[in-house]
């Protein structure tokens, strides 16, 4: 990615691998910069969203056509840094209201050099990845911007998503401790693929002291904490590439403690189960995802982010190395796996996002269940 900053009023120019361009103005820095195209379905939640570092590596369509009217403040980021290679919106904010809101979103994207584009159809761009699935783009802007040949020719030679190794480059180098709000109740060992700050906050609401560690932490490391639970979090990236910590997952499992896993950590699992994972052609996004729990048989609407997903039977369990295993959660557009759960074993996932940073607090319960399994095998 290069960038500079002259001003919204740079025209910009998005190219998609297929060839299709969109004409618009700049938005946040100017320059270029690649990655897989994506649509995001939310109405609100941008700064969640730009902060999330499963989002690594991609560049987010807003459908929704008004970003940044409340601007951007400093409580709701979910990490230390905006992580999307590049935004795409219709129509910016001229100016944020809100009593929280510290800058506007434009100033925010400059100063972390972020490429976006304005001023086009966020919807027919939309439709299209809809129809032609998820793929690379190039946003340019100011100096940056060429004949439509030649910087089609850079969008073709821009990194897959598909086969792409990324957790190592989102996770904490080092340890780190979210202390439990009130009495600690429990302590787990979360392992950070591209933790969300909400989700150990979820956590240590409930009485969890939550000890983050990175990517590349050993079971050794993980039991040196003195564990009653270990989780497992989201990311960016194909779970294809992810050996480290689906061999990691298995060595939990052999020990038979509590364990949850969200989004990558739903794909960690099913991999460590022996089932197989693909590429979505376009993946869930967004704050409005209908999945129906099968334990229950209630329909939640969930918070989203990902592109890849398991393969595993929905009709019946399965045998696997670790005793039966059952799709828990199925989204109710598509029948893609959205959760698994052992019987044999207290372990459980989701494909979504239940710490609800943005989005809907349907699935808090999850954390809940969580902590149930800590306490069953505590008793």
């Amino acid at each position: 990615m290069t960038t500079s900053n002259r001003g919204a009023t740079s025209p910009a120019v998005l190219v998609l691998e297929d060839g299709r361009t969109f004409r618009g103005r700049a938005y946040g820095a100017v320059g270029e910069t690649f990655g897989e195209a994506v649509f995001s379905t939310g109405m609100t939640g941008y700064q969640e969203t730009l902060t999330d570092p499963s989002y690594h590596r991609q560049v987010v369509v807003m459908t929704a056509p008004h970003i940044g009217n409340t601007g951007v403040n400093d409580e709701d980021p979910e990490s230390q840094r905006i992580w999307v290679s590049g935004y795409v919106v219709r129509d910016p904010a001229r100016t944020p209201s809100n009593w929280r809101s510290r800058r506007s979103l434009d100033e925010e994207l400059t100063a972390q050099g972020v490429v976006g584009i304005s001023g086009i159809d966020t919807r027919a761009l939309t439709r299209h990845l809809r129809e032609r699935g998820a793929m690379r783009v190039g946003i340019f802007s100011g100096q940056a911007v060429a004949d439509e040949a030649t910087l089609l020719a850079k969008v073709r030679t821009a990194p897959q998503m598909k086969g792409a190794d990324l957790s190592g480059e989102v996770a904490t180098a080092e340890t780190y401790v979210v202390p439990a709000i009130g009495t600690k109740k429990f302590t787990v060992a979360a392992i950070d693929l591209g933790i969300k700050g909400m989700t150990p906050h979820r956590m240590a609401e409930r009485g969890i002291e939550v000890h983050v560690l990175p990517a590349t932490a050993t079971v050794e490391d993980i039991y040196a904490v003195g564990p009653d639970g270990v989780f497992f979090s989201n990311g960016p990236g194909d779970p294809a590439t992810a050996d480290h910590p689906v061999a990691l997952m298995r060595a939990v499992l052999e020990r038979s403690t509590p364990l949850f896993g969200i989004c990558f950590g739903n794909q960690i699992l099913g991999r460590a189960l022996g089932f197989g994972t693909f590429k979505l052609k376009y993946g869930h996004r967004g704050i409005n995802q209908p999945v129906q729990d099968r334990t229950t048989g209630k329909v939640e609407v969930t918070a989203h982010n990902h592109g890849f997903a398991v393969d595993a039977p929905l009709d019946a369990p399965s045998d696997t190395p670790f005793g039966r295993a059952e799709v828990s959660h199925v989204c109710l557009n598509d029948n893609v796996v959205e959760g698994l759960r052992l019987l044999d074993r207290p372990a459980f996932s989701v494909q979504y996002h239940p710490e609800a940073a943005a989005g809907p607090h349907d699935a808090a319960y999850l954390f809940d269940r969580f902590v149930s399994l800590m306490e069953g095998q505590r008793a």
